[in-house]
C-alpha cells in the first residue's frame, strides 16, 4: 500500500462518506458554515466540548441554524427559563 493510499481523507471527504454512512445527504457548504459558527459560539462561550454538542441539539431540536446561532449567542445571558418561553 503506497503512503497516498493510506493517507487519511480530508474533511470534506470524510464528511461526505460519513453522511453516506448515515443515510443522509452531507451539508450544503453554506451549512457547513453556520454550523462551523454554531460550534465556534458554543466552544468560546463555554468549553471546546459545548462545540459538537450544540451541533447535535440544534439538529435534534430541528432548529433552523442561523436560529440557533441566535440562541446559542444568547446562552449565559438568559435562563433557560427564559429561553424556553
Amino acid at each position: 500500500m503506497s503512503a497516498d493510499e493510506m493517507a487519511e481523507p480530508n474533511a470534506h471527504d470524510w464528511i461526505q462518506s460519513f453522511a453516506r454512512s448515515v443515510g443522509v445527504e452531507a451539508p450544503s457548504a453554506e451549512e457547513a458554515e453556520k454550523l462551523l459558527k454554531l460550534a465556534a459560539v458554543a466552544a468560546h462561550s463555554s468549553e471546546r466540548i459545548a462545540a459538537p454538542l450544540a451541533c447535535w441539539i440544534a439538529g435534534r431540536g430541528g432548529v433552523d441554524l442561523d436560529e440557533a446561532i441566535r440562541l446559542a449567542e444568547g446562552v449565559g445571558t438568559t435562563t433557560a427559563d427564559d429561553a424556553a418561553s
